[in-house]
């Protein structure tokens, strides 16, 4: 989504939280790397399968398996009610569905989800040589105690997350705001979903795909990501070597 999308959303700029310590060298770089959260930093499979089954016991509706929900993790969440209630995504048992999910979710994202084993010293690399923000779909009331919980958010510049207030909206906005707000001359996008690498490519920026999340290695491959990394111990490479090729004047949609 374009234009009007973007005022649904909102960054919250890191300004009191004090940042990790870096070089003055580095502070002053324009290159930036850009994360997608869930499955990329963290492991909210069970939170989130968790909850879904919640809003869908809620209404009286059968609940899945965990791993058949996996796939309705990284999409906007009213579009995964939609597909599993077999309703439009603004109907009234769509909407209702969400509200449940987020009852729970408030609380056990907090108890339920863990940091990627290896991605805190990969975050810790990149961020001496680059400005890193976060583009999710996870609103942000959720995302900021998310992060600062696990200890994650003083790596990022940006967080850019749909208000809870907010309807669906396609990554490529959230993608955008982020840009926009960090205004960097070239940047990558590292995510786990075919949305992550539309939405990079919608904004001319090469993709990195991560395989320790929830799309495999063909859903990334079939959307052109530039590089496939298996493990957070290879993703400061990619992404200095993606970026360092990245096109100069970004555009913006």
């Amino acid at each position: 989504m374009h234009g009007p999308g973007r005022a649904r959303l909102v960054v919250r700029l890191l300004s009191n939280a004090p940042l990790p310590q870096r070089s003055m060298m580095s502070k002053l770089r324009r290159d930036a790397v850009l994360f997608d959260l869930d499955g990329v930093l963290v492991d909210s499979r069970s939170a989130i399968t968790g909850c879904i089954n919640y809003a869908l016991a809620a209404h009286g509706l059968p609940e899945r398996a965990e791993g058949t929900l996996y796939g309705f993790i990284g999409p906007p969440l009213a579009l995964a009610f939609a597909e599993l209630t077999k309703q439009p995504s603004d109907s009234a048992v769509v909407v209702s569905c969400v509200g449940s999910y987020r009852e729970r979710y408030a609380e056990a994202s907090l108890r339920e989800t863990g940091v990627v084993p290896g991605i805190t010293d990969a975050l810790s690399q990149l961020a001496d040589t680059h400005r890193l923000g976060v583009a999710t779909s996870k609103p942000v009331v959720f995302a900021e105690p998310l992060l600062v919980a696990l200890g994650l958010r003083n790596f990022f510049d940006v967080v850019a997350a749909p208000k809870l207030s907010a309807p669906s909206e396609h990554k490529s906005t959230t993608i955008g705001l982020a840009l926009n707000a960090l205004s960097p001359i070239r940047a990558v996008m590292v995510g786990d979903r075919s949305f992550d690498i539309i939405g990079a490519h919608q904004h001319g920026l090469p993709a990195i795909g991560v395989t320790w999340g929830i799309g495999g290695t063909d859903e990334l491959t079939s959307e052109g990501a530039e590089a496939i990394v298996r493990d957070p111990k290879e993703l400061p490479a990619a992404a200095r070597r993606l970026v360092a090729g990245a096109s100069h004047g970004l555009p913006r949609l």
